[in-house]
């Protein structure tokens, strides 16, 4: 009976650590990136009354006689079930769907977490809030003009520097996307008089910068000077000093441009303009450019060099004109400048350059690539937030504020970038919720509020049969 006794009260000892763990559940049933919690039992150490006896010729065998001594408890699991994404609105908000873990620093230690409310401290450091942890990625690198993440690197701090200064930057490049309509009438000089040119030419600009941010307009006319041959004529406008509603022509002697690569000198304004010429084959596709020194480039990348001096205190212009790769139609991206029997397009389709802008806001994808929205409309990679996975996220210790640590058995972290190798992808502007279910803590609840009364009356029973035996000499 008295083993009975001890039974019982593993039993009750038990149910109550299994209450413990249903209780932190429900506590937590609101705690973003929660895991919850399983307490799994197993019978403890039986006695042997007497052993197994295998078979004879005479008899068959005897099977052991063991008495439970009670349970014990198994494990205590932690269950990294998905939890569902709320969204929330603020843009420094994550959540991972899939899995993985992000990266906290406190110096000289690394926590792992899937709550992801994030926001920035008064140094622009990315950090969790509630604890001051350092959320952990690869800033961008400057390679080559472009803005790049090395995710072979060790992670450090993510700084988003909210209203910096992004430079003014000059145009290098100005490409184009367009048709010349083929059917236009030949004029082979620049038609001079004002309804003509308004009839037998086509004009297009775009803004370009100087590398004050100055926009610098550039203007291209095109006029059909030969059977499949155009001439284009190149001018420039910059803001009047004196009123910002207007623009004045940059006087051609002060510009010049020839077929790229440069081929010394520049062509010099004749007339007091800048033209240059373009061939296309009987198929429509460009196949040759030549300025007014009768440079000619005929293969390739079809350009022509824009250098201009200005009197503004910038540098020189320098722009490079793309025109279309010769002898051949790019189909994938509509690059460059071809001559159809179609209604005319002919238009600049983007520059490089732009002027003085400040860090506005930000945007993340779900690779975790934070790209920052700048005021003269630039978009720029800024960081990249890092994600940890591991072999076995159940062997992760808790350490309180809703963070794991590494342990001996959840394997070394898998750090990368989210999407690859298994890693999750992240939600901006979401946050995951806990994965506790009310309704299975409720039947957990009663099935080990059940097991403990059960236990309880275990005892009551056994002490009763002691009572009985004291009573015996009566």
């Amino acid at each position: 009976m008295m083993r009975s006794l001890y039974s019982a009260v593993s039993g009750l000892q038990n149910h109550q650590v299994r209450m413990d763990v249903i209780g932190n559940n429900i506590s937590n049933v609101n705690t973003i990136g929660f895991k919850k919690g399983r307490v799994n039992f197993q019978d403890m150490l039986s006695q042997t009354l007497s052993g197994a006896a295998r078979p004879t010729e005479n008899k068959g065998g005897v099977n052991p006689k063991q008495v439970g001594l009670g349970m014990v408890i198994a494990s205590i699991d932690t269950i990294h079930t998905q939890g569902s994404l709320q969204t929330t609105g603020v843009n420094t908000d994550m959540s991972i769907n899939g899995n993985g873990f992000f990266l906290l620093n406190d110096g000289d230690k690394t926590y792992y977490t899937r709550a992801g409310a994030f926001g920035l401290d008064k140094d622009g450091l990315l950090v969790n809030p509630a604890t001051g942890l350092k959320v952990q990625g690869w800033m961008s690198q400057e390679i080559g003009g472009e803005y790049l993440i090395r995710s072979a690197d060790t992670p450090g701090d993510i700084i988003i520097p909210l209203y910096s200064k992004d430079p003014a930057r000059a145009t290098q490049n100005i490409d184009f996307k367009c048709n010349l309509f083929s059917e236009m009438p030949i004029f082979e000089t620049f038609p001079v008089n004002v309804q003509d040119q308004l009839k037998y030419t086509w004009t297009s600009s775009i803004d370009s910068f100087d590398s004050l941010g100055n926009p610098i307009e550039t203007r291209l006319t095109f006029y059909k000077s030969g059977v499949n041959q155009w001439n284009a004529r190149v001018e420039l406008f910059q803001v009047d000093p004196q009123n910002p509603n207007l623009k004045i022509q940059i006087p051609a002697e002060q510009y010049s441009l020839d077929v790229a690569p440069t081929t010394g000198g520049g062509t010099a304004a004749t007339n007091g303009q800048i033209e240059f010429t373009i061939n296309f084959d009987n198929m429509g596709r460009i196949i040759s450019v030549t300025d007014q020194n009768g440079d000619v480039r005929n293969a390739g990348n079809l350009a022509v060099n824009l250098n201009a001096a200005l009197n503004n205190g910038a540098a020189d212009l320098n722009i490079q004109l793309n025109l279309g790769e010769s002898g051949r139609v790019k189909t994938e991206d509509g690059i460059g400048i071809t001559q159809f029997s179609s209604n005319f397009t002919t238009k600049p389709f983007r520059q490089d350059g732009f002027t003085l802008g400040y860090l506005e806001g930000i945007k993340v994808d779900n690779s975790g690539t934070i790209t920052g929205v700048y005021s003269n409309g630039n978009n720029r990679i800024l960081a990249q937030v890092a994600i940890a996975n591991f072999t076995n996220p159940g062997g992760l210790e808790k350490s309180g504020e809703t963070n794991f640590v590494y342990s001996n058995n959840s394997g070394e972290p898998d750090i990368g970038t989210a999407g690859s190798m298994g890693k999750g992808t992240i939600m901006a502007g979401a946050l995951e919720m806990s994965n506790v279910d009310l309704s299975e803590q409720f039947v957990d609840m009663i099935v080990t509020q059940r097991g403990f009364q059960a236990n309880s009356k275990t005892i009551q029973t056994s002490d009763q049969m002691l009572q009985e035996l004291l009573t015996l000499k009566r």
